[in-house]
């Protein structure tokens, strides 16, 4: 089995559009989560670059194959494939084609340290059993590249293409994001367990078997938020072309209200922040954290008026 939004290709509204650009103003996006409410937006649907951001995506799609297929993250062995040649760049855990570590771990790599050959070792494992499943031959990565798009458009990311499982730019490759659409994406990627778990964690101790026996490494999480109360990820991202990049998911304990009807209610309360092209990320999403809480509160304080919901509130359907 595998999940529905696999087979899905929606149809949902976005806040208006916009043409690629280079390098120019940085996107922001700050939203709360559990009621879809925009707090702060700046070139919000404007097509760009997200580098490492795309890894979301591929931790996202591992993640709900996985669950589809009742797999065990930790029990899930995959094998870096030949192609991990062609990615280029740094190569942390020293990856080899033949290489074999568990799912999770190559999440721990993808999503903690951005490793690019990580994510494409997911991409080729995930791609393969995918089409093994549907009874269909072809490129594996390719396959996989594919679902990451059938989810971006049943999460409504209209002004999203992704390229790659990695986000690394390749000549004659169309790739592009926005920052409502990272939101999008990030809102229902920290809805899963096992992704929440992966990127609140500062660093973890991981293993890769290879020709010369077992290699142990610790990998650490490069978004500096992290030591922030209440932070709980998501990720970070640059390259040349992208800018520094960086999605932030922070929660805040539940809110006890009195509803209209003198009853109590419960009212969770989680901010994602995304900021592209943004020079100074880290020091920017703790600013656009406080105004975004600041800006809940008040929302919140006034009753939460809604005038145009089309442009104020972002839906993101669960996809179960």
């Amino acid at each position: 089995m595998i999940k529905k939004w696999m087979f899905l290709i929606g149809a949902m509204g976005l806040l208006g559009t916009s043409q690629i650009h280079g390098q120019d103003a940085p996107s922001v996006m700050v939203i709360e989560a559990y009621s879809g409410k925009v707090l702060i937006a700046s070139n919000s649907t404007q097509r760009r670059p997200i580098a490492s951001l795309t890894k979301i995506s591929t931790g996202v799609v591992a993640i709900d194959w996985a669950n589809a297929s009742q797999l065990d993250l930790a029990q899930v062995m995959i094998t870096v494939p030949e192609t991990v040649s062609r990615v280029g760049g740094p190569n942390p855990l020293q990856l080899q084609p033949g290489d074999q570590l568990s799912l999770r771990d190559a999440l721990y790599a993808a999503l903690l340290a951005s490793d690019n050959l990580a994510a494409l070792s997911i991409a080729d494992h995930v791609g393969t059993e995918i089409l093994r499943k549907r009874g269909k031959s072809g490129e594996p990565v390719v396959a996989f590249v594919a679902e990451m798009n059938r989810l971006a458009k049943a999460l409504g990311m209209q002004q999203t293409r992704i390229g790659n499982p990695h986000g690394l730019e390749r000549e004659g490759v169309k790739a592009y994001s926005t920052a409502a659409d990272v939101a999008r994406l990030s809102i229902y990627a920290m809805r899963r367990n096992a992704f929440n778990y992966i990127v609140r964690q500062k660093d973890r101790q991981i293993s890769v078997m290879g020709a010369s026996g077992r290699r142990q490494f610790v990998v650490r999480n490069t978004n500096e938020l992290i030591q922030q109360k209440g932070v709980l990820g998501v990720k970070t991202g640059t390259t040349e072309a992208a800018g520094p990049c960086l999605s932030v998911c922070m929660d805040r304990d539940p809110l006890l209200r009195t509803k209209p009807d003198g009853t109590k209610g419960v009212t969770p309360r989680r901010l994602i922040v995304v900021v592209l092209n943004q020079p100074d990320r880290f020091s920017r999403a703790r600013g656009l954290l406080t105004e975004g809480w600041d800006t809940y509160d008040a929302w919140l304080a006034a009753g939460a008026p809604v005038k145009d919901r089309k442009r104020e509130i972002i839906s993101v359907p669960m996809l179960e």
